[in-house]
């Protein structure tokens, strides 16, 4: 039986290029793919994938809370995240999002392909050029920060902010996600609150050092 892939990364060269490629195995199959995070979640949910290859830094709703989005509703998914990023931050945090599997994105395609097939099979895939990063939080050798966004912020916040850090108003965050402006307003509050920040500049200016949005995406 094939293994269901979906691909969501937000350059569409990228996409198709490893369309072209995985298809050319026999047991891989390319269900779909998505140009955002919230687009990965809609098409997960539909398709119902075996694995989705994941980016991180995508607009609209990042790899991360994407990866927490599916794996919540369908564990049975299993999430790579294929990266251009390897820092020890988006490494750990794509891992406790639920990801089996993180590779840089300079990666052989074989080693792409091989990688599938071992978190299909259950099994977990790291990269040799990220694996001290998670042998080193195992073991404790990094210290850990006392308060990071996620634990921090909701769901619900964690979107709003990435929205607000990528230059969109109140207005257009209410339609995208169903909501009034005023719940919108309420959470934009809450999130400045929370962070002891004044202003939409220093928001920005977190989300990027959080790692929920990349000048580099």
């Amino acid at each position: 039986m094939s293994i269901k892939v979906l691909i969501a990364d937000d350059h569409t060269m990228f996409r198709e290029g490893m369309r072209s490629l995985l298809q050319k195995e026999l047991n891989i199959r390319v269900v779909g793919e998505a140009n955002n995070g919230r687009e990965a979640v809609k098409l997960a949910l539909d398709l119902k994938p075996d694995v989705v290859v994941m980016d991180i830094t995508m607009p609209d709703l990042n790899g991360m809370e994407a990866t927490r989005k599916i794996r919540k509703v369908f564990p049975q998914t299993k999430v790579i995240c294929l990266s251009m990023h390897s820092d020890r931050r988006y490494v750990v945090d794509m891992f406790r999002a639920g990801a089996s599997g993180y590779l840089i994105k300079s990666c052989a395609y074989k080693e792409l392909a091989d990688a599938i097939n071992i978190v299909a099979a259950n099994q977990t895939y790291i990269s040799p050029q990220i694996a001290h990063i998670v042998v080193d939080e195992s073991i404790g050798r990094q210290p850990t920060k006392k308060k990071v966004v996620k634990s921090i912020l909701t769901p619900r916040e964690r979107e709003i902010l990435q929205l607000i850090a990528e230059g969109k108003n109140t207005k257009y965050i209410a339609q995208h996600l169903h909501k009034s402006t005023k719940t919108v307003e309420t959470h934009r509050r809450n999130i400045m609150r929370k962070l002891n920040i004044k202003s939409v500049a220093e928001l920005t200016r977190y989300a990027i050092s959080e790692g929920i949005i990349s000048l580099d995406s």
